[in-house]
């Protein structure tokens, strides 16, 4: 999957787990600037398991912190 696509179902997940304004929502957004807490972080991860078909691992899921750092973690699992 291309990482144009991955980057708008990412955004679509978010926009959705954390009812944020998906206009608001570039790669260089940090999860923490939209509200999220631990427990949305492992929502978030959670959707984008279940959305794309993998696991992260821990080291990965540690690393992220931005939309981009999402979609490049998404991309690496595949």
């Amino acid at each position: 999957m291309a990482r144009a696509d991955i980057y708008a179902k990412v955004c679509e997940l978010v926009e959705e787990t954390l009812e944020c304004d998906g206009a608001s929502i570039s790669e260089d957004t940090r999860f923490a600037d939209l509200g999220a807490d631990s427990f949305d972080l492992l929502e978030l991860v959670t959707a984008f398991e279940d959305e794309f078909g993998l696991t992260m691992d821990d080291e990965a899921l540690a690393q992220i912190e931005t939309v981009s750092d999402a979609v490049s973690a998404i991309e690496a699992a595949q």
